[in-house]
């Protein structure tokens, strides 16, 4: 046989990566693990360019979305003038938006004022009116579009379209995760919400190791059972210890391959990051999700319903050290209440007592100042009555169409003022005229308490760097105790 040189010397890599079947190789990958596991320490000298502080005001973000479209005026944007001007024309005609609409329709849900704040809050709300005292409400709100797709992937990702990173994915690739055997980023629903769907719990270009795992947060007690409540959560066929041996040949294989190519494959490395969070994930996941083993006076305190358990299991899973779970009402668009806004009644009856009883929960576990809870929807409500929308055949009802231009939202916990409201809409609830806080100011500000610069947490993807907040977005400093 004769011996043919190759063209070039064999590197160090090289020979760790084809001596003794590669295994010299899979030391190194293991070195250079801890290292980077190492560099991502968060001392002031080595922490990532887009920190700003070692102690941030908040470390998780719980976020309550009612899905639909809550209206702002018939919850926490008491508007005196639309009981005055009841079944007038509103100034300056029709407002020629996305549904024919008619004359001004006043609330018909009384307010009153709650707390030490003196907060007006809507009848729909008497749980979450006991907590004010707790919450900043931003008034002034708006985004762009007022289809449900586009602002529900504004609110979500910050672009008013598919493909962006949604903010868990962000928020976990800027801080990492605080528990290794939980994913960093839950979403919680009774069944995939809106059209959109997984595309606003995306990662995208982002590494997929960020994107949202999604659960189905069932309604029926039955279905409280862990092992029913998460698909294939156990392995009937292999134990822990086989099912460990497996992954970990198979992980020794992929690197391997990696090796090989000599090319980074974050596919393959989030591959291998979801196995090995799987396979943890059957230790303490069973354990977050079983809601049962809590007191019968904490399971009283959140109530019934999907959203009474969602609320409950997203403490669980940021008592855990998740970063952000985000709480979903039901599927479609609950909340889009075109024929009769009395239907807000329902879900507003459905969501108040959980959302109060998180905010009092998580001051009982000592999680309140670590984290920020946000609620809010993809847009609000006009107040004039919609006309002509395909219901009842066309004819007047009491419901109102989508308002981009100005609606509510709360932020509680995490470092945020309280008994605060902020900006204001005109004297109708149409458009945000006093400090109007666009979505990316939400997002920039939800950032800045998590200690993250919202300008320079970027990813370098298809030509140009990217962020949650895109080319725009400020901190409203003003929101910030």
């Amino acid at each position: 046989m004769i011996h043919r040189p190759s063209g070039r010397p064999m590197t160090r890599r090289d020979a760790l990566r084809t001596m003794g079947c590669g295994f010299g190789y899979l030391s190194l990958a293991s070195m250079v693990g801890q290292s980077l596991a190492r560099a991502a320490s968060t001392t002031p000298s080595e922490r990532p360019s887009w920190m700003i502080t070692d102690k941030p005001k908040a470390k998780h973000v719980i976020f309550l979305f009612m899905n639909g479209g809550m209206s702002q005026i018939d919850s926490f944007d008491y508007k005196p003038a639309l009981e005055k001007y009841h079944g007038q024309p509103m100034p300056g005609g029709d407002l020629a938006h996305e549904r024919k609409t008619g004359n001004i329709m006043k609330s018909p849900f009384a307010f009153k004022k709650y707390g030490q704040s003196g907060i007006e809050v809507s009848e729909i709300f008497p749980h979450l009116g006991e907590c004010v005292d707790d919450m900043c409400i931003v008034k002034s709100v708006y985004t762009e579009i007022p289809n449900h797709e586009p602002a529900l992937e504004m609110m979500n990702t910050g672009a008013n379209f598919s493909g962006r990173p949604s903010m868990g994915a962000w928020i976990t690739y800027g801080l990492g995760s605080l528990n290794q055997n939980l994913p960093g980023f839950v979403v919680l629903c009774p069944d995939v919400p809106t059209t959109v769907g997984p595309p606003l719990w995306s990662s995208a270009f982002l590494s997929p190791v960020h994107q949202g795992t999604y659960v189905s947060d069932a309604v029926d007690k039955s279905e409280f059972d862990p092992q029913k409540l998460i698909s294939n959560i156990h392995n009937e066929r292999f134990d822990l210890n086989a099912q460990r041996k497996e992954l970990d040949l198979v992980k020794q294989l992929d690197q391997i391959n990696m090796g090989q190519a000599q090319v980074r494959d974050p596919q393959l490395e989030a591959t291998i990051g979801s196995m090995e969070t799987a396979y943890r994930m059957q230790t303490e996941a069973p354990d977050v999700f079983d809601v049962r083993k809590e007191s019968e006076a904490t399971i009283k305190l959140y109530g019934e319903g999907s959203t009474a358990r969602g609320c409950l299991t997203a403490a669980r899973l940021i008592e855990r050290g998740v970063r952000m779970v985000q709480v979903y009402y039901a599927r479609g668009d609950p909340w889009d209440h075109h024929f009769d806004i009395e239907m807000h009644r329902k879900t507003g009856h459905d969501s108040d007592q959980p959302f109060a009883a998180l905010i009092k929960d998580l001051k009982s576990r000592g999680l309140y100042d670590d984290t920020i809870i946000v609620c809010g929807s993809e847009f609000g409500r006009t107040p004039v009555v919609e006309v002509g929308s395909g219901f009842m055949g066309g004819q007047t009802h009491n419901g109102r169409d989508h308002n981009p231009h100005g609606f509510t939202m709360w932020i509680a916990g995490g470092g945020f003022k309280r008994g605060f409201t902020y900006g204001a809409t005109d004297e109708f609830g149409w458009k945000a005229i006093e400090n109007p806080v666009h979505v990316h100011d939400i997002h920039a500000t939800i950032l800045y308490q998590l200690g993250i610069d919202h300008q320079k947490l970027t990813y370098h993807y298809s030509g140009r760097d990217y962020r949650l907040t895109d080319l725009y977005g400020n901190v409203v400093h003003d929101l910030i105790a």
